[in-house]
């Protein structure tokens, strides 16, 4: 098998780290990383717990592909139970921290209880031990990995960890790697947080070895890598513009959520566009966009490094790592700009910056600021609550509720708990653009019917990446889906999600699937790993890794009921753009997919279904 076939277990409240054996029985049912953490996950705790208690458990994982060859081939997991929406939680990241895990010689690490005073667990290859943090308890994401490396002499060592908003639990609070590198969504920095675990740092030096057919596996990685080399969108566009080469695409598409959804348009699109970032590069070198980068053993390299003009907010504290850092994805730029009516450049890169420094999913803060500027000029929320004018468009307010939310500090505390709370407490629910309590990402479900319809079925709330359906609505991958259109569009949905399973189970970054497809896929997971891995067992494996999760959550409470979307995009219709009058029609699409699912009427898998799937 190409996993390690071990585990380390990782007491906080015993201060205990045991070495345990990989379950081989789960591994040919679930493949590794999402599906087989998931696993363990659904078999050691009551769904129902309190995610922010001692008796919730967090585990980091890592898939068979994970550290080879394979294009993309550096991806890890955390996943738990998340108290953003009390619903299973699978924070997915890159960088290089996967690598250096499965090169130290573990295939998943899980953390239960709590510790009692602050911890952070360093593994050098087979020796594991938990260590005193207390001297960075406190400290942001990147004064943490600094000092650890400093602390142990190592700049080679690869740390995972939380900043200031972890700590203090803010529920969309996120673990951040290689300084801007994140498992982001749905609260797994405030799980971490709550058991006093401030990082994971990590020294491997052993490699990977263990491939089941080697000559295979190479020649199945070169044929992948040739494949995303001559696709348009992972060979050119991706490298080019990174992800925000979507930013005018879907903008004038009119798929923009704008302004808290009220509008699916937004007018400053262009100035906060990938175009924008590299024509800021040309016309003046001193800021913003430097270049981009890859993964480990990506091929794509789309991510961004981008500098921050200093002199464009007051910046309190400089540390080195603002001179060139994680530039601005496509959702991060959509989160600060469109949802809030921010088309300020320099404003969004610094709030990216500060949600990389202070570990924070942007999506759920920008979303969460947009309902507070609707709830501010509705005059439900006064100027002396929040302590400053906050009107849609104003990047200042825009700024100072992020620092506000990083710190803990005044109603930094209550954005923090994300939008769903937020405008509960305030007399409007119907103003929290979520799905199970997370906020939406970039794509309007109005515009777009197979994503609306991915939003209410995502089993971690609302989520593009669970099911990416803007690839047939809008880039025509792997065929061209009418957007209006909802005939068709359970199917694809379920073949998305199911695949998605697969490609967050092995180890590889999703974002070969643009270019790929299980296909291109199957014959390397069949040369690394051992045992039957054909097309129809690797299916089977994504349906039953979507249904476990689907189980976890109800048996956690929730149910059926909780697919649907907010009444604005139900019963508010697209007022401008191609997609002018429509609204979500998920009424007609959800009975045809959740008989596609197997599931009865309230969203239930069925018994059969079940016992198909070895549930």
């Amino acid at each position: 098998m190409a996993l390690a076939r071990k585990l380390l277990r990782v007491n906080l409240t015993q201060g205990t780290c045991v070495v345990e054996p990989v379950n081989q029985d789960w591994v040919k049912q679930y493949l590794g990383q999402r599906g087989l953490a998931t696993k363990y996950l659904a078999s050691e705790i009551d769904p129902k717990v309190d995610a922010l208690s001692p008796e919730n458990k967090l585990i980091y994982t890592v898939g068979p592909l994970t550290g080879t060859m394979a294009a993309t081939g550096g991806r890890f997991s955390v996943v738990t139970k998340g108290p953003l929406t009390n619903a299973i939680a699978c924070g997915n990241s890159g960088g290089y921290f996967g690598n250096e895990l499965r090169s130290a010689g573990w295939d998943m690490v899980i953390f239960e209880g709590k510790s009692a005073k602050p911890v952070y667990l360093f593994i050098e290859n087979e020796k594991a031990q938990l260590l005193p943090a207390e001297d960075f308890w406190g400290k942001s994401v990147w004064d943490t990995e600094g000092g650890i490396k400093k602390k142990h002499q190592d700049p080679q060592i690869r740390v995972s960890c939380i900043g200031r908003a972890g700590e203090s639990q803010v529920l969309f609070a996120g673990i951040v790697n290689d300084l801007h590198r994140a498992a982001g969504r749905s609260g797994v920095g405030a799980v971490m947080g709550s058991k006093n675990l401030k990082a994971v740092a990590v020294r491997g030096t052993q490699g990977m070895s263990d491939i089941a057919d080697p000559k295979a596996f190479m020649a199945a990685v070169k044929a992948g890598k040739k494949v995303l080399a001559d696709n348009p969108v992972t060979g050119q566009g991706l490298p080019k513009f990174g992800t925000q080469v979507l930013m005018n695409v879907i903008n004038e598409m009119g798929a923009s959520p704008t302004r808290n959804h009220q509008d699916v348009e937004f007018a400053g699109a262009r100035k906060i566009s990938g175009e924008a970032m590299h024509e800021k590069r040309e016309t003046d070198g001193k800021t913003h966009l430097v270049t981009n980068q890859a993964c480990f053993g990506c091929t794509i390299a789309c991510g961004r490094i981008s500098r921050i003009d200093e002199t464009h907010f007051s910046v309190k504290t400089k540390p080195e790592y603002w001179g060139a850092s994680g530039g601005l994805e496509y959702e991060a730029a959509w989160a600060f700009g469109n949802a809030n009516g921010v088309d300020d450049l320099e404003a969004l890169q610094y709030c990216n910056l500060l949600c990389n420094e202070e570990g924070m999913d942007p999506i759920s803060l920008g979303a969460t600021v947009g309902a507070v500027m609707e709830l501010y000029e509705l005059g439900i929320i006064s100027k002396e609550e929040i302590g400053f004018e906050a009107p849609f468009g104003s990047a200042e307010a825009l700024c100072k509720l992020a620092e506000l939310t990083a710190r803990g500090e005044g109603f930094g505390k209550l954005l923090g708990q994300g939008s769903k709370r937020l405008c509960t407490k305030y007399g409007r629910p119907d103003l929290s653009m979520t799905v199970k309590g997370q906020e939406f990402p970039a794509y309007d479900g109005r515009a777009l019917q197979g994503m609306g319809l991915a939003y209410a079925t995502s089993n971690r709330g609302a989520c593009h990446l669970r099911g990416y359906m803007v690839s047939p609505e809008v880039l025509g991958i792997p065929v061209k889906m009418d957007p209006k259109a909802t005939e068709g569009k359970p199917e694809m949905l379920k073949a998305f999600q199911d695949a998605t399973a697969v490609v967050d189970s092995t180890g590889l970054c999703v974002f070969t699937t643009f270019a790929w497809n299980l296909g291109d896929i199957q014959p390397q997971i069949q040369a690394a790993c051992e045992g039957d891995w054909s097309m129809e067992t690797l299916l089977a494996t994504g349906e039953r890794i979507w249904n476990l999760e689907r189980e976890f959550n109800l048996a956690a409470g929730i149910t059926g009921k909780d697919d649907t979307l907010p009444p604005r995009l139900l019963n508010e219709p697209c007022k401008t753009g191609p997609q002018a009058g429509m609204v979500a029609q998920i009424d007609k699409m959800l009975p045809i997919y959740y008989e596609l699912r197997g599931w009865n009427t309230d969203g239930v898998p069925t018994t059969e279904t079940r016992a198909r799937l070895g549930l």
